[in-house]
C-alpha cells in the first residue's frame, strides 16, 4: 500500500500530575527529517523522539509539536536575588559615575535577561520516566492518526498512477500496430519519390537497390528492444503499486526515470509520426505520475 508524505495528527493524555498534547505535520522529502519544538526540554531531545518516529516512518519532514502542562511548574522558577542584587548594585554606581541616577528605575527590567538572574528551572534537564513515557505514547498515537491520512491519501494516488500507467499500456499497444506498418510506408515513400525523379531522365531503380535502402532504414529505427523494456517496466510498475509496503517511492522514481528514457529513444529512433504522436503523450503520462511520486515515501 502506497502512503503519502504529506499527513497531519495529533494525540492528547494526561494524567493527575501531568498533560501532553501533540501535534504531528509531515511533508515530502527524500529522507527523512524530525524537527521538535515546544515545551522544554524536548525540543533539545529530538533525537529521542526521532527514534520513535522511525519506527513507523521511513521518508520526510516531520514537524512535531509537544505541548506539556505540569501544575507544579510555576513554583519551580525563582529568581537569584543575590546575584539580581549585585548587578542593581553595579548599575546605581555607573549612573552616580556618569550623573544619570534617574536611569536606574528604567534600567533594573533589563537585568533580568543577564546570566545568572533566572537560572534554567528543574523541566529544562531530561525530565523524569513518567513524562518520558506520557510523552512517547502520546507521539504513538500523534503517528497513528498521522498514518491514517496517509493512507487515505495514499489509495487516492495508486488510483491516479494506475490510470496514468494504464494511458501508456495503451500507446504502447498502439505503437506495436505499427510498427510493421512504418517500415512498409517508408518502403511506399522511397520508392514513389526516386521513381519519379528517375522517371524524368529514363532510369529505372533496382529492386535490390529499394531494399537495401529499406533494410537500412528498419535497422535504423528498430525499437523493439525499447518497446520490450518499457513494458517490463510497466508491469513492475503496477506491481510496486499494487502490492509494494517498503517505502516504494525511490523505486517508482527510479523506473519512471527509465520509462523517460525508453520513451524518449522511441521517439527519436522511430520515423513514424504516428508512433511519435504516442510518444508524446507517453511522456505527458510520466510527466503527471513523476510529479505525484515525489509525495510517496
Amino acid at each position: 500500500m502506497l502512503l503519502s508524505m504529506t499527513g497531519f495528527g495529533e494525540a492528547r493524555s494526561a494524567t493527575t500530575d501531568l498533560s501532553v498534547g501533540i501535534e504531528v505535520r509531515s511533508v515530502n522529502n527524500r529522507f527523512l527529517k524530525v524537527s521538535v519544538r515546544g515545551s522544554n526540554p524536548w525540543p533539545m531531545l529530538e533525537s529521542d523522539l526521532e527514534k520513535v518516529v522511525r519506527r513507523v516512518v521511513r521518508r520526510g519532514t516531520l514537524h512535531i509539536q509537544v505541548r506539556c502542562s505540569r501544575p507544579s511548574e510555576v513554583s519551580e522558577y525563582a529568581l537569584n536575588s543575590g546575584v539580581l542584587l549585585g548587578y542593581i548594585r553595579q548599575l546605581r554606581e555607573l549612573c552616580d559615575l556618569e550623573n544619570c541616577p534617574e536611569l536606574v528605575p528604567s534600567l533594573v527590567p533589563s537585568l533580568l535577561t543577564l546570566p545568572g538572574v533566572a537560572p534554567e528551572n528543574a523541566s529544562s534537564a531530561r525530565p523524569p520516566d513518567e513524562e518520558s513515557r506520557l510523552v512517547e505514547h502520546t507521539l504513538e498515537l500523534a503517528l497513528a492518526e498521522l498514518q491514517k491520512m496517509r493512507k487515505i491519501e495514499g489509495r487516492e494516488m495508486a488510483i491516479d498512477l494506475l490510470r496514468n500507467r494504464s494511458t501508456i499500456v495503451e500507446q504502447l499497444a498502439e505503437i506495436r500496430e505499427r510498427m510493421p506498418i512504418s517500415v512498409e510506408n517508408y518502403r511506399k515513400r522511397v520508392h514513389e519519390r526516386v521513381s519519379s525523379i528517375l522517371a524524368a531522365q529514363g532510369v529505372t531503380i533496382a529492386p535490390g537497390d529499394l531494399v537495401r535502402e529499406v533494410a537500412l532504414f528498419a535497422e535504423r529505427s528498430d525499437i523493439s528492444e525499447e518497446v520490450a523494456r518499457l513494458d517490463s517496466h510497466l508491469r513492475q510498475f503496477e506491481t510496486i503499486v499494487e502490492t509494494e509496503t517498503d517505502a516504494p517511492g525511490r523505486k517508482l522514481e527510479f523506473l519512471t526515470q527509465e520509462m523517460g528514457r525508453e520513451a524518449n529513444t522511441i521517439g527519436s529512433k522511430s520515423g513514424d509520426a504516428a508512433i511519435s504522436r504516442c510518444g508524446v503523450e507517453i511522456k505527458s503520462a510520466l510527466e503527471k505520475i513523476r510529479e505525484m511520486i515525489q509525495n510517496i515515501e
